[in-house]
């Protein structure tokens, strides 16, 4: 089958020639995987531009993580997942953090408290998820650093101040975003350059305990409610945290799968898999010689009785317990 790649497939690709650095490299692959046909004839050469990424991003975060500056910036992922906050000074991006987590991090009234990217982990029931504080978008300092923070990152939490004009702050955020040639999935308005990185994003309005704040909520969410989920809370008194979380985890398109041994109960730690995963993708998170001599499983939760006996390509579900036979 041939490829029918399009124009803008071949314009990534000339940037991509000309890219001097291993940064520069990977948003011009990410580009020409972006906007190429998904079908059969295109899977090879799609495993082999993602074997590229794999390679430039490693090789860019060796750099990082090597650099002086760049250290601080370079955060690997841990968890079920990596969430980035992102928000213009004093919106309370720290003391969220320290609300949900079991952060240290510096919480004051006055701008440009967090000098760093900063990772803690969040607990959404028994899944763990890491939550990254970071610096002002608009800090210049941090700037030449942020891109590759958030081109790495599967979900962003704009951060808004509900209580001082937060229609302003999201447009003020989605801008600095598309100048680092990152475009938030389901935004109408924001350029479609083809070269732009989708990422998925929900919207935070803090300080809803505050005076005006719940008006402001409502603009916010006639404004911005098809587009992106708009949670309000307030980080300083806990209110809205779980439903938060519930948002963040669902917003991640993971799922809950617990493995035990037949005759057993204990089920222990969850695995995380993707959302559409199946029998054999759950056999092959374990190991891939376990995958090629999975026989069956046995399925509690998605299948039509507790115990059911599916086949490798049954889909699986959140909270779903699998026994797995070879």
């Amino acid at each position: 089958m041939p490829a029918n790649l399009t124009p803008e497939y071949f314009q990534a690709e000339k940037r991509y020639r000309q890219a001097k650095t291993p940064e520069e490299k990977v948003e011009a692959l990410e580009a020409m995987l972006s906007v190429m046909p998904k079908h059969k004839g295109t899977d090879r050469l799609r495993a082999v531009l993602t074997a590229k990424i794999a390679k430039f991003s490693e090789e860019s975060q060796r750099r990082l993580s090597t650099s002086r500056r760049g250290s601080a910036y370079y955060i690997p992922r841990e968890g079920a997942g990596q969430v980035i906050l992102v928000g213009l000074p004093n919106a309370g991006k720290s003391q969220l953090v320290a609300t949900v987590t079991d952060a240290s991090a510096v919480v004051a009234d006055y701008p440009f408290t967090t000098k760093a990217p900063s990772p803690w982990m969040m607990k959404f029931e028994d899944v763990p998820i890491q939550m990254v504080d970071t610096p002002p978008i608009t800090d210049r300092e941090a700037r030449s650093y942020f891109s590759n923070l958030l081109r790495r990152a599967d979900l962003l939490l704009l951060m808004v101040d509900l209580s001082q004009k937060p229609l302003e702050q999201v447009e003020a955020i989605i801008a600095e975003l598309g100048s680092l040639k990152i475009k938030l999935r389901g935004h109408r308005e924001q350029d479609n350059e083809f070269w732009m990185l989708e990422k998925k994003a929900i919207i935070v309005g803090n300080k809803i305990d505050l005076d005006g704040s719940k008006k402001n909520l409502l603009r916010l969410e006639s404004r911005y409610g098809e587009e992106f989920p708009v949670i309000a809370i307030s980080a300083a008194k806990g209110d809205g945290l779980e439903e938060l979380k519930r948002e963040v985890y669902k917003s991640l398109d993971i799922i809950r799968v617990y493995t035990k041994a037949p005759g057993q109960k204990d089920l222990g730690e969850p695995m995380i898999l993707k959302r559409g995963s199946t029998v054999n993708d759950a056999a092959e998170s374990i190991h891939k010689d376990f995958r090629a001599s999975l026989k069956y499983a046995l399925v509690w939760g998605s299948g039509k009785f507790d115990g059911q006996k599916v086949k490798r390509e049954h889909v699986l579900e959140d909270g779903d317990v699998i026994e797995l036979h070879i």
